[in-house]
């Protein structure tokens, strides 16, 4: 059996045991996927193993290769293993099936993330069985709750764990797909950085009173209906910083093209990419959530708007609440702002030693292709890392054809697949990288 066999042979377990997150501290039960990989890594000598369970079933599980040089950089892979919750009816496969299909693995998680996890557990078993020692050391993890950010997996660990593994030099999802560019050349994105949260409550009150006698009231809820309006109507400003510059150029439009993409302006010049292209550029604020009222004869004093906000890096979460009065204007002061959920962005450098590993993987399999720096519009497990000082990309390995727009659109979607060219892409690149960075 070949190594990206073994990977394809493991998802389709981590694909089966189905540890779907519902974001309730009860879910995932990831327990079932710490069991598959400890079983996995059964026959794997020198391999130190260490289960973290915070909470009853949310477990992580961390597999340790000590290095022969502790002076030596360090490399960990995190891999989560809980997925998103399924729509079933939606779906036209079994979602928990693993069913192939004119190459095609479909299951819920296939792509988030678990071919990744099965790669990273694959190749570092591969090197526990070589029997070579590598110089830095080597760890990967199965990691709860990603899903849920983190808060009883890598948050966790980052908390409550953190010598449990080296955070210098960490790995996880996405990367390696392809950017369409203009003039037919090839080019491949990396993660370096993932935009923060500032979720906000936007609160306001009126006159409470019976339905039937309204007038002269002041309506709560066509008070929230103007907050909605203005914030819906807000317009941040694009970015100037990196990696948008860059990963505009790395397009290749027209200058003019370019030029009105760097001011903010004609983002339907990236088709399918549009708006994650525009998610990439500016501080975006979605209205999600409206809360008001109960009763039908009844008028609410009280009326809510949730928003999620994800700012780029440097932006701060005063910055974000003077933006919101601003776009609120008169109704500012009649307007309660309480935080939700607030994280920093968080980026990584576009250099050193894990960072030139990567750029040298591509270049192995595509050897003509730029290599593209891009931020994440929504977190992942990488943050953590990037907190504890470390630094972290997104990396895997996609076949020319499967652009950022196509991975992206099979995220937590109906009849998630992977491909399983891409499988055996990512396993080969996951262990050409190992033996760069740990020389194993």
């Amino acid at each position: 059996m070949t190594l990206a066999d073994t990977t394809v042979t493991l998802l389709k377990e981590l694909v089966q045991i189905s540890c779907v997150n519902d974001l309730t501290p009860d879910s995932g039960q990831e327990s079932k996927a710490a069991d598959v990989l400890e079983r996995f890594f059964a026959d794997a000598p020198n391999v130190r193993v260490e289960r973290f369970e915070p909470h009853p079933g949310r477990t992580s599980i961390a597999f340790t290769i000590e290095g022969s040089d502790p002076s030596a950089e360090p490399l960990t892979l995190l891999g989560h293993t809980d997925v998103a919750p399924v729509d079933e009816a939606k779906w036209t496969k079994d979602p928990f099936g693993a069913q192939i299909i004119d190459g095609h693995l479909y299951g819920r998680g296939a792509t988030d993330m678990l071919y990744i996890t099965a790669a990273m557990a694959a190749t570092v078993r591969d090197v526990a069985l070589s029997g070579t020692q590598p110089t830095g050391t080597l760890t990967f993890v199965g990691c709860a709750d990603e899903e849920a950010r983190g808060g009883l997996g890598v948050g966790w660990l980052a908390e409550h764990a953190p010598d449990a593994f080296s955070w210098k030099n960490c790995l996880s999802e996405e990367g390696g797909s392809h950017l369409p560019v203009q003039d037919g050349s090839d080019a491949v994105v990396v993660v370096i950085g993932e935009k923060g949260a500032a979720q906000r409550r936007l609160t306001v009150h009126g006159d409470a009173g019976h339905g039937s006698t309204p007038h002269g009231r002041e309506l709560t809820i066509a008070k929230i209906g103007k907050v909605a309006e203005r914030i819906a109507a807000l317009t941040p400003e694009v970015s100037s910083a990196e990696p948008w510059p860059g990963y505009v150029r790395a397009w290749k439009f027209d200058p003019e093209t370019e030029q009105a993409l760097l001011r903010g302006e004609g983002y339907e010049a990236f088709g399918e990419l549009q708006r994650y292209s525009h998610a990439m550029s500016h501080l975006t604020v979605a209205p999600t959530v409206l809360r008001a009222g109960g009763a039908i004869n009844v008028l609410p004093s009280e009326a809510s708007i949730e928003l999620d906000i994800r700012q780029l890096p440097g932006q701060s979460q005063e910055d974000i609440d003077d933006l919101l009065r601003e776009a609120l204007g008169d109704l500012a002061a009649e307007v309660e702002i309480t935080h939700l959920i607030t994280e920093d962005a968080t980026v990584s450098p576009t250099e050193g030693p894990l960072y030139d590993a990567i750029v040298d993987t591509f270049a192995e399999f595509f050897p003509e292709a730029a290599v593209v720096p891009t931020l994440a519009a929504g977190g992942s497990d990488l943050r953590f890392a990037r907190r504890k000082g470390g630094v972290g990309y997104g990396f895997a390995m996609h076949k020319r054809e499967n652009t950022l727009g196509k991975v992206l659109d099979l995220l937590h979607s109906h009849d998630e697949y992977v491909d399983l060219t891409d499988v055996e892409l990512t396993t080969q690149a996951y262990r050409s990288l190992i033996r760069r960075m740990v020389n194993a």
